[in-house]
């Protein structure tokens, strides 16, 4: 009986869930109902795959308004129908149109006027899909209309947007959010009304006794309309099935294209390549993924044709497929990758192949996917409200000031003192926390589809300009939609610079051949790094946590460095196997604590669960489940399926089967609490050795052209660290740190020889445009060869001249920056005002004599932070207390178990959590020499000594030795004051 009903996906409007949706239906009795969200079909796929297992009957829809005011109804008839009103909603907001007071003739939809919009358009003839909808209280008024002359074509129309009282208070407050206003000043026609909800059926019946013929139109319109899509058992994938023309040529192109690539990845092929070849494209065959492998190749080759790189990862890196036509660069035979984690009988969806690409170059690969294949959509993410950014925003509802708005987001109150108010924000914060509150674009998910987008979805067109449907990953999944996922990345960007900038810095050099990564992965040199820390800069690799480990593992290796890319993720790390492993790898005799059956199941990690297929082995070695059943442990743990049930179910015959095969209770619940432990962060195999092979590539670069990748780092946004931390490694790699320079600096920066010269990009405030005319002025005409050569050349204000000079970008000119700026004073319109266009003649500069004027280091150290962010000398230089009866961090060894002092010059910090949940900090610091040390701020300490922010600090505590990785436990730190700026004393 209901055509109008909202969901929370009525963004900003609707006050709960299409399956809360669907259970007050039930609880009211109904067999069918209609969701129709405004502007918006985010929920329909979930809400019909719901009513299925409520036998309920499902019609799907849209609620056409423009902004609050509704202007009609449309309801699929069918498929059809649903993709008819998806394209016309597409249409006007991809294209930013306003929506027509009148609806097109639609095939196979339905479209109902509201009772009032027909009255506002004098609409008196109908079509055959055109209706009339009165709601409950436009009864009284249909009474006195000519309008209930048209018996066959009034319907019921009874919106459905709250439960009760507490719903539109919530609805209000959305619409007062919506509308940026006081909840005071909103206005009554951007709310809905409060009898906007679901009556029973013997209301509905007393309500329209006097008008039975609405009841029995709206029964047959519901009966009219029918829309199916598989699901649970009855799923079909949707993506495009075929390749090229049929299912056998498809076929016999993937042969032909493994048959191509097989030389080239191995010269002489093992009865086992050959196996494992036959095995996957037999399996690949029978499980129609054919066309999934040859679009991924497809869109590589493409990047590959382009000049781009990419790297190939996700649990398709476990394929031999993959790795033979060139989509990953993994070899599964090397790495003996478990063929099952990407693909299995029992498993219904396609391997994951995540592909990577430079941030760069991602776009142009999307847009090559958008006009390579027809049917073709980005894939949406729901941006919920969080609670504390929906407590500041019903703060500003309901006129708080910002005082108490920011006590209440930041929990910092006593709930005794609150006032009525007060209490109401956080009450409906609660309330309103989680719900959507506008629709984002899933970072990676690129949907190539059998049939038109439109037919599961309306879409959207953000900014970068592809469409993008409204439903996320796992709607899609669930309608058998799989999404290819293209991702952009700056370490891909940093090799690919890396190598540009050697041939121009360095071109005697002959060609480099980054792919050459077997011969990387046994270089000495470059696995040194590895165990030494020495990886800043390389992808994946570089942060304190990662360089930690590989130190205590002493990584040195190509297998080493794919076990720790996993070891870290939280789920290892957290199960206390992190600590294990690396204790049986530093210590072979320890490997005999492992359980025997396990030990066999996993000999290369010495029995210790590290890789998510480490749980498919152990699941079906150890307690004897089949591999379907595994794969629900794999699911379960990556987060991508809906039901604990199921999870719970297979749990149980976990155990129940390790019980019959004989095993102790505490064996049998310490490897599931592992299984369970690995939830949403474990690693493929074949995932890390992907992101293994990209590491190499930098630590090559690194070990053997470390200026060249610095740079390269610096201008693709660095990673881990901070610019000013790259420049101190540069530094300590032998480069020659330069301010900007008018004549040899760029937007990035540049190295010329062992000089990096800092790109004009970094200075705060300067604008885009000058640095444009700049560059182009330089190009054009040469370099500048004065002040006065630049001021005739460039159009400039004297606010932005104000910062080269200070920064001493004209110190070519071998004049005191205090000169230059009095002459620039003197020289340009004081006022700021820019010349319209440049001096046609040159002019002759008046030359004036001023006294001598100079300024010093610190001066200029203070100029660096307020227009770098940083300064180019040592904070260590700047600091005016005594650094007394300090080590340095190559000494903690000796203090092992013991205080040390330690002054440190801090890279970076960061809070986390203790096992209790309890805060603690974790800070690295580069001491005197420029080394590394790590301390660790328990929470005993975490607020009585804090760390404010870059700078020098003494660092006091007690040296803990890991493996052979030193670090300090504070007992307390300070910040060291530095010298103050001459100028401001």
């Amino acid at each position: 009986m209901y055509l109008n009903c909202h969901s929370y996906y009525s963004l900003r409007f609707g006050t709960f869930s299409e399956t809360d949706l669907l259970d007050l239906a039930q609880a009211n009795g109904l067999d069918a109902i209609a969701l129709t969200d405004i502007n918006n079909t985010s929920a329909c796929l979930n809400f019909v795959r719901h009513a299925k297992k409520r036998k309920i009957k499902a019609v799907i829809g849209i609620d056409f308004r423009v902004g609050a005011q509704q202007n009609y109804v449309g309801l699929a008839k069918n498929n059809a129908g649903f993709k008819q009103l998806n394209q016309y909603l597409s249409q006007h907001s991809e294209q930013k149109l306003k929506l027509p007071d009148v609806a097109p003739a639609f095939d196979d939809a339905f479209i109902i006027y509201p009772f009032e919009k027909i009255l506002q358009l004098n609409k008196t003839t109908f079509l055959e899909n055109e209706f009339v909808g009165v709601s409950i209280d436009d009864l009284r008024k249909l009474r006195f209309s000519k309008i209930k002359q048209q018996k066959s074509k009034i319907v019921l129309l009874q919106p459905v947007t709250v439960r009760d009282k507490k719903d539109f208070n919530a609805h209000r407050l959305l619409r007062a959010i919506d509308n940026n206003t006081l909840l005071s000043k909103l206005e009554k026609t951007e709310e809905c009304n409060p009898s906007d909800k679901m009556l029973p059926l013997d209301q509905l019946n007393t309500a329209l006794a006097e008008f039975p013929f609405i009841l029995e139109n709206t029964k047959w319109l519901l009966n009219q309309c029918n829309i199916h899509f598989g699901f649970g058992d009855e799923r079909e994938s949707q993506n495009q099935k075929l390749y090229t023309d049929s299912f056998e040529n498809d076929c016999l192109l993937l042969e032909k294209l493994c048959d191509q690539g097989l030389p080239k990845r191995y010269a002489n092929p093992t009865p086992k390549v050959y196996a494992r070849l036959k095995t996957e494209l037999d399996t690949i065959k029978s499980m129609q993924f054919v066309s999934f492998f040859l679009i991924n190749h497809d869109i590589v080759s493409y990047a590959k044709s382009k000049g781009y790189f990419h790297v190939g990862r996700g649990s398709g890196a476990n394929s031999i497929v993959a790795y033979i036509i060139g989509i990953t660069d993994v070899d599964p035979i090397e790495l003996d990758l478990y063929f099952e984690r990407f693909i299995n009988p029992f498993r219904a969806s396609p391997p994951d192949f995540d592909i990577d690409f430079s941030w760069k170059d991602r776009d142009d690969v999307t847009d090559y996917i958008f006009r390579r294949f027809k049917h073709t959509a980005l894939l949406a993410t729901y941006n919920t409200f969080k609670y504390r950014a929906v407590v500041r925003e019903l703060g500003k509802v309901f006129g708080l000031p910002k005082e108490e708005i920011d006590k209440l987001s930041k929990n910092n109150y006593d709930v005794t003192s609150l006032d009525e108010i007060s209490k109401l924000v956080l009450k409906y914060g609660k309330l309103i926390e989680g719900f959507p509150n506008h629709l984002s674009v899933h970072s990676a998910g690129i949907l190539i589809l059998d049939k038109p987008v439109h037919f599961y979805s309306a879409t959207d067109l953000p900014p970068k300009g592809f469409s993008t449907v409204q439903f996320d990953m796992i709607i899609a999944e669930d309608v058998g939609v799989f999404k290819f996922d293209i991702l952009g990345q700056r370490g891909l960007a940093k090799i690919k610079e890396a190598l540009e900038i050697i041939t121009e810095n360095r071109p005697e050099l002959p060609p480099i051949d980054i792919t050459n990564v077997e011969a990387f992965k046994k270089d000495p040199k470059i696995n040194n790094l590895l165990k030494s820390g020495g990886a800043i800069g390389a992808y994946y690799v570089e942060s304190p946590a990662m360089r930690g480990l590989m130190k205590q593992l002493q990584t040195q290796d190509y297998l080493g460095l794919v076990a720790a890319s996993s070891i870290i993720r939280p789920g290892v790390s957290g199960s206390g196997m992190k600590e294990e492993f690396i204790k049986r790898h530093r210590h072979p005799e320890k490997r005999k604590e492992a359980h025997p059956i396990l030990y066999n199941i996993m000999p290369e990690t010495y029995g210790v669960m590290v890789y998510q297929e480490d749980v498919l082995k152990v699941a079906n070695q150890f307690a004897d489940l089949t591999l379907g059943e595994a794969d629900v442990l794999r699911r379960g743990m990556s987060g991508k399926f809906r039901s604990r049930k199921e999870f719970e179910a297979v749990e149980e015959k976990f155990i129940a089967n390790c019980r019959n095969k004989g095993y102790a209770d505490n064996l049998i619940f310490e490897v599931w609490n592992q299984i369970k432990s690995f939830a949403g962060y474990a690693f493929a195999k074949g995932h890390s050795a992907s992101y293994a092979v990209e590491s190499y590539q930098s630590l090559y670069l690194k070990c053997y052209f470390p200026l060249e990748f610095m740079t390269a780092v610096l201008n693709n946004g660095g990673g881990f660290y901070s610019a000013e931390h790259y420049f101190h490694e540069a530094r300590q790699q032998g480069a020659t740190i330069c301010l900007p320079c008018i004549n040899k600096s760029d937007h990035p920066n540049r190295l010329i020889g062992t000089s990096i010269y800092l790109g004009f990009g970094y200075l705060k405030n300067l604008e885009a445009y000058t640095i444009k005319r700049v560059l182009t002025e330089r190009q054009l005409h040469g370099h500048f060869k004065s002040l006065d050569d630049f001021i005739d050349r460039v159009l400039i204000s004297i606010e932005q001249l104000t910062i080269f000079i200070r920064i001493d970008a004209f110190r070519f000119t071998n004049k005191p920056k205090v000169e230059l700026l009095w002459e620039a004073i003197f020289k340009l319109n004081a006022k700021g005002k820019e010349t319209i266009q440049s001096k046609l003649f040159k002019t002759e500069h008046k030359q004036f004599t001023l006294p001598k004027l100079n300024n010093n280091w610190i001066e200029n150290a203070y100029d660096e932070m307020e227009l770098l962010g940083f300064p180019l000398c040592n904070y260590f230089d700047l600091v005016n207390q005594p650094m007394e009866d300090g080590y340095l961090a190559s000494q903690m060894n000796q203090f092992i178990g013991k205080n040390m002092l330690i002054y440190g010059n801090l890279v970076t910090t960061r809070y986390n959590k203790t096992s209790q949940g309890k805060l603690m900090r974790l800070s690295t610091f580069v001491d005197q020499k420029g080394a590394y040390f790590d301390a660790v701020h328990f929470t005993d300490v975490v607020n009585q000594f804090p760390i404010n922010g870059l700078g020098v600090y003494a660092c006091y505590g007690k040296i803990t030795d890991r493996f052979g990785f030193y670090s300090m436990s504070v007992i307390w730190s300070k910040k060291l004051t530095i010298i103050k700026d001459p100028r401001n004393i």
